[in-house]
């Protein structure tokens, strides 16, 4: 069972802010690079209240692949949810120099894994691409925002959300750097700054797990205020919450369909790389 560690507050961090050469630290984080260590190895440790990651990655290693690696070791090492993202975001960033170029190549590269079908998420962005209705989309809880921005390389009028600011901030500089086109707002899922119907369909894809039942009912409500045709949610059936990951609940299919039948609207729910449901917003 996991259990989260006692550790070091680790301090709001700004995933574009200057750091080092090969060498990201924020709170009891710290990520180093080295090419002294095995080609493309990761080495996660915890020393008193330090957690010390030790790397020898190249830029082709960095894309979202690279999640179910580290998943699995900082499970291994007690981490927490704050913990896995600094060592995610210090693997960027002390392996490219530059913030920027860091992260334009961790999303070139994910999104060049997700688009080719290499990726492990690359079904489920197929599946909901497939699924959306109409040329507008809201995407919840859009965190990278993959999603969007395959969208948005086809021409849909696409509006990412996310709770965190530094996470949207990071996302708009990403989408300047591709040069695709994501508005963006920061704002809680379930309560969108935007007028009743304004978009034809609404996505959260993977979301729904991060929250409790009554504030995932609260965020089915919005997505079917503010979409004018569908809502599409997917979420991962697991049996045991991932907690580095932030995930406080589990579905089946049945508990999926629970969960969307409290909303009252016309709904469908299948099985594809975990569970689906589509709601009728008309």
């Amino acid at each position: 069972m996991w259990e989260r560690p006692v550790t070091a507050t680790l301090q709001p961090f700004d995933s574009l802010a200057p750091c080092a050469p090969g060498v990201w630290r924020n709170g009891n984080v710290t990520v180093t690079r080295s090419d002294d260590r095995i080609a493309g190895d990761i080495h996660i440790g915890r020393s008193g209240g330090v957690l010390e990651v030790r790397h020898s990655l190249t830029a082709d290693r960095l894309s979202d692949a690279l999640v179910g690696e580290v998943t699995d070791r900082v499970t291994a090492a007690g981490s927490s949810r704050s913990e896995f993202e600094a060592i995610m975001v210090g693997l960027v960033r002390s392996t490219v120099p530059g913030a920027v170029a860091a992260w334009a190549t961790y999303y070139r590269n994910s999104l060049a894994e997700l688009t080719s079908g290499t990726s492990a998420f690359a079904p489920i962005h197929a599946c909901a691409d497939d699924l959306v209705d109409g040329d507008s989309v809201l995407d919840l809880g859009s965190c990278f925002g993959f999603f969007p921005l395959r969208l948005a390389s086809r021409g849909v009028n696409v509006i990412a959300t996310d709770l965190h600011e530094g996470t949207v901030r990071l996302l708009d500089a990403m989408s300047t750097a591709l040069g695709l086109d994501v508005a963006t707002l920061v704002c809680d899922a379930a309560s969108v700054p935007v007028p009743d119907g304004h978009v034809d369909t609404v996505t959260a894809l993977h979301l729904l797990e991060h929250v409790d039942v009554r504030s995932g009912d609260a965020i089915v409500q919005e997505a079917l205020r503010v979409a004018r045709r569908r809502v599409v949610i997917a979420v991962p059936f697991e049996e045991e919450a991932e907690r580095c990951h932030g995930h406080v609940r589990t579905f089946d299919l049945a508990a999926l369909a629970s969960a969307v039948s409290r909303s009252g609207a016309p709904f469908d729910v299948f099985e594809h790389h975990g569970g689906w449901a589509v709601l009728d917003a008309r």
